[in-house]
């Protein structure tokens, strides 16, 4: 995969002049939690949460003053919107009940997901929408959208497409709706956000080492947007085969981190000059930090610099994960698209056939 992802890298080379910007609307439902609410949702313009709703509050938090202005230009949609949550609730609790009984449960803990929105790329315009579902962690049902029919991964979501599949006008009406005015909602939260969510930090560049045969991890911090490349050179040329690239984490002030190691078990030290972490950002000039001992942070002598923030990212890391495994549940499909849970399933209950489509402010929930 990583010689796959190294040629890909040298024939295409690395693009930061391009951002996709995105809608998503996140919506998970419990069964068996009594820590955690039993309904959930979460709306996210570029993956800064703007919106969030539970069952145990019912009301909307606007999470960004900025977030707000489409109320204010409607007084009556943040009441309006919340009556959307507390039906959705109800819609949930009832899929939750639909999917246990189809998956054959009677007990324990369940969740249920659904992720959804669209995406705008700013530089050529292109768009694209997705509807995902899934149940306690794995794919359940998405829309294809080049075919309008519903992917059915587990037999027990065969019942669901085929209801779903059969609904044409409905599924032309979702596609529509998330290449079209989800995007024009994206927009109007990138214009009411410019300054916050358009806007360029620089990151800050360490080189950190825990031993001598350890790798060298080039961190990098505090930047903004998300949409960073961080890679190693040698003699000028991208590493592909002892690089180990790392997940992009959010911090707690809204900026993010991510780190690359660099495996140097046989590479002598006297070619250690030849190496290079670059970090290339949009909107700023490329940071190329050369590796040298005199850089590195290390907890050798004494220092524990180097613990603290890599315990730090893995305590991050742990937090994320919990929270993207319970709220925000995502996997990649085969087109890099990302999967997302929900469980409105079909059967003889009044709720078949019902799909949920954008559950965010100023959308409407859509329920066939």
């Amino acid at each position: 995969m990583k010689a796959l992802i190294g040629l890909l890298l040298l024939v295409f080379g690395h693009d930061v002049s391009s951002v996709i910007h995105s809608l998503q609307f996140f919506s998970t439902a419990s069964s068996g939690l009594s820590t955690f609410p039993e309904y959930v949702a979460v709306v996210m313009v570029d993956e800064v949460q703007i919106e969030y709703y539970d069952s145990n509050t019912q009301r909307i938090i606007i999470k960004q003053d900025w977030a707000d202005q489409a109320n204010r230009e409607d007084p009556n949609s943040l009441e309006r919107d919340t009556e959307m949550r507390k039906g959705n609730e109800q819609f949930f609790k009832a899929g939750m009940g639909i999917l246990k009984k189809r998956f054959n449960q009677t007990g324990g803990a369940h969740i249920i997901q659904q992720m959804n929105g669209c995406e705008w790329d700013d530089e050529d315009g292109t768009t694209e929408g997705y509807q995902q579902h899934g149940y306690d962690g794995e794919d359940f049902i998405s829309l294809d959208w080049k075919t309008l029919t519903w992917v059915a991964p587990v037999r027990q979501a065969l019942t669901t497409k085929h209801r779903w599949d059969h609904d044409t006008a409905q599924n032309q009406y979702l596609k529509n709706y998330y290449t079209k005015e989800c995007v024009d909602w994206l927009k109007k939260h990138l214009a009411y956000g410019k300054s916050t969510l358009q806007r360029t930090e620089r990151p800050r560049v360490s080189l950190l080492q825990r031993s001598p045969s350890s790798p060298v991890v080039c961190h990098a911090t505090g930047f903004y947007p998300n949409r960073v490349v961080v890679f190693w050179r040698r003699n000028g040329q991208e590493l592909h085969e002892q690089v180990d690239p790392g997940e992009v984490l959010p911090n707690h002030d809204g900026t993010f981190q991510v780190s690359v190691d660099l495996d140097l078990k046989a590479v002598p030290q006297e070619d250690w000059r030849r190496y290079e972490c670059v970090v290339q950002l949009r909107g700023i000039e490329e940071i190329s930090t050369p590796l040298d001992h005199a850089h590195i942070r290390t907890n050798r002598e004494g220092s524990h610099i180097l613990a603290f923030i890599l315990t730090g990212v893995a305590v991050l890391a742990v937090v994320v994960a919990a929270v993207v495994g319970v709220l925000l549940y995502r996997k990649r499909n085969d087109s890099d698209k990302r999967h997302k849970p929900v469980g409105s399933d079909t059967s003889s209950e009044n709720t078949e056939g019902q799909k949920l489509a954008p559950e965010a402010q100023p959308l409407t929930t859509v329920q066939s």
